[in-house]
């Protein structure tokens, strides 16, 4: 399966106010392994950039006064991503401005039209993810790399493509990581070579006879440790934090 992790930065928060796209970086997998290609590209979105966003991502106009519009790079993005499934964190956003981008183009230009994204991609939201897997906790992309354990400290200002770069790590955590587990021994030798790629991990059946398994039971006091630790989760869960700005 074809991946294109995507992040966006933009002139502010609202494609309906006139807001525009100033920064596109994307990350390709293919079946959870990074192929090495990348599509980066600052934008020169034809308008001033609100001061509050260039303090989050340090995109002034001065940066992008001489870079294409988005016209001149829709094509190439557009051959980036169609066919793949999107994931985005928060993809409503930048799902909403890339679909703006391109109805805003589509009214200008005699080639085919392009878009809108959610016809002829995939989308797969880490934000919704992330809610349904730690709910009542903050789920940003600066949090889960705290909770994942993933080294986020180059990361001073939002930056499209280091955030896509951030966010593929992210996924592959909650998801399982890339290495795949070998289910049936007889599965060919694709799926072999696979295997051998990733550090020849499997899983063995055992045929094993009834009785030979030993069922051991938690004594009192590990019980006892079970439930305290039980009722000290729920006690976090009920005051953890909900943003995710």
């Amino acid at each position: 399966m074809r991946q294109v992790i995507l992040d966006t930065e933009t002139t502010g928060i609202d494609p309906k106010d006139g807001h525009r796209l100033v920064e596109i970086g994307a990350v390709e997998m293919v079946n959870r392994r990074f192929t090495g290609r990348t599509y980066h590209q600052y934008i020169n979105p034809e308008r001033h950039i609100d001061a509050e966003v260039v303090a989050v991502h340090g995109i002034d106009d001065a940066k992008v006064a001489n870079e294409p519009v988005f016209a001149e790079i829709a094509d190439a993005f557009w051959a980036f991503i169609e066919g793949a499934e999107l994931v985005i964190h928060n993809a409503p956003f930048d799902v909403g401005f890339i679909d703006h981008e391109l109805g805003m183009l589509n009214k200008r230009r005699r080639a085919p039209a392009l878009g809108p994204v959610r016809d002829h991609c995939r989308i797969l939201d880490t934000l919704v993810m992330a809610r349904e897997m730690h709910p009542g906790q903050r789920n940003n992309l600066d949090a889960l790399c705290k909770r994942y354990d993933i080294d986020n400290g180059h990361r001073v200002l939002h930056g499209a493509l280091l955030d896509a770069e951030i966010l593929a790590d992210v996924y592959l955590a909650m998801t399982g990581g890339q290495t795949a587990l070998t289910l049936d021994a007889d599965s060919g030798s694709d799926k072999r070579q696979q295997n051998e790629a990733n550090e020849g991990l499997s899983v063995r059946r055992l045929s094993l006879s009834p009785g030979q398994l030993r069922v051991i039971r938690p004594t009192q006091e590990e019980r006892a440790a079970h439930q305290a630790k039980c009722e000290a989760h729920q006690l976090r869960w009920l005051d953890g934090s909900a943003a995710d700005a």
